[in-house]
């Protein structure tokens, strides 16, 4: 297991070794250093008037922890909270952002998990409401039968090689959570 690394700040020395002993280990290493190698270095001189200005921002209020990258030592002035975490999906999140880097195939990968459990975790909440999930209308099947809908799948179409595939993506985990609601009330009926 690795460590997390440092979170940035600013001001920091970015640069622990000699400029020295980097242009010896890596080819290229400072080539930018002389200013006339340096397309930006005229507007980098002192007393340029660029009208540029900053005062840090008031921080918004924290209300409930917030994830953030572990690159960083705090959370922006202003950040969204539309979407709270909540559930499994909001735990994959945290763990997540606190234990990997933004550099880190598996911090994106658990996200991508937290998106899927989300979306069951809603779609299961949608049982008990006044209107569950219907995924015959909401996949958009029913344009496959107007609007020329299969006659635009015939021809040269990019996605013709994987067209195959969509009903079993849209429509296969549906058919297998039917089967094993159906599998789960033959077990309960067996039992009685």
């Amino acid at each position: 297991m690795t460590e997390p690394t440092t979170p940035y700040m600013a001001g920091r020395s970015a640069t622990p070794e000699a400029s020295v002993a980097l242009r010896a280990r890596i080819p290229g290493w400072g080539v930018d250093l002389d200013p006339k190698d340096r397309p930006s270095f005229p507007r980098e001189q002192p007393g340029i008037a660029t009208g540029a200005h900053w005062k840090f921002p008031d921080r918004q209020p924290e209300d409930q922890p917030r994830e953030r990258s572990i690159e960083h030592a705090m959370l922006t002035p202003a950040f969204g909270t539309s979407v709270p975490l909540k559930g499994a999906s909001g735990a994959i999140r945290r763990y997540a952002y606190g234990r990997y880097s933004e550099g880190r195939a598996a911090h994106w990968l658990l996200l991508i998990a937290a998106d899927r459990v989300d979306a069951w975790e809603n779609h299961l909440a949608s049982f008990a409401s006044l209107r569950p999930d219907n995924p015959v209308t909401e996949t958009g099947i029913g344009s496959e039968f107007s609007g020329h809908g299969l006659a635009s799948r015939a021809g040269q179409r990019v996605d013709a090689n994987h067209s195959w595939m969509d009903p079993v993506i849209v429509a296969g985990p549906w058919v297998l959570a039917g089967l094993a609601g159906a599998a789960v009330l033959r077990a309960v009926r067996r039992g009685h």
